[in-house]
């Protein structure tokens, strides 16, 4: 993932690793790592072998006869994306979402300093990237008023990577 640190060494080069120390590499927000010799190789999503593999067959296309690339992770990035909350929240902006963590759109809300004094609890809606089966974002409408004031949680949704939560005004402010 983007974030995580990975160590790479090819055991057949001593000059280019002093004293054999594994070089420490970043899988950039591209989805990217910036290998020596052969520039960046695509990183996300993939397998340390799978790249072991697409970095070896890049090396032996132009450098080595046989090269071998060992390749392993170091720090795994807790960070899974960000979700954003606009509108009438106190804290607007983007939220980090943690690998292994429930975050709800009500919970997100709370993280945000809540909601604001004319939000429109009724009408919270969370708009998620991914598209359905007919090429349209999934919008999710939820009574933020439910959830957070009597409790009614099972009616809140996960979140994921990307989710947009939009708190819109009420139409009378008084």
């Amino acid at each position: 993932r983007v974030g995580d640190t990975i160590s790479f060494q090819i055991l057949e080069d001593r000059i280019w690793n002093s004293l054999d120390v594994p070089k420490p590499l970043v899988v950039t927000d591209s989805g990217e790592v910036d290998v020596p010799y052969i520039g960046r190789v695509m990183a996300v999503d993939k397998t340390c072998k799978q790249v072991e593999d697409d970095i070896k067959t890049a090396l032996e296309k132009d450098y080595y006869n046989k090269a071998t690339v060992v390749l392993s992770l170091n720090v795994a990035n807790r960070l899974l994306g960000r979700v954003y909350l606009w509108g009438q929240v106190h804290g607007q902006g983007a939220l980090d979402l943690q690998m292994n963590e429930n975050l709800t759109a009500g919970r997100a809300i709370l993280k945000a300093g809540g909601l604001a004094d004319f939000a429109n609890k009724n009408k919270v809606q969370v708009v998620r990237d991914a598209v359905d089966a007919k090429g349209q974002k999934k919008i999710f409408n939820l009574d933020m008023e439910q959830i957070l004031e009597k409790g009614k949680t099972e009616q809140d949704i996960v979140l994921q990577p990307g989710d947009l939560i939009i708190v819109p005004s009420r139409l009378f402010n008084f």
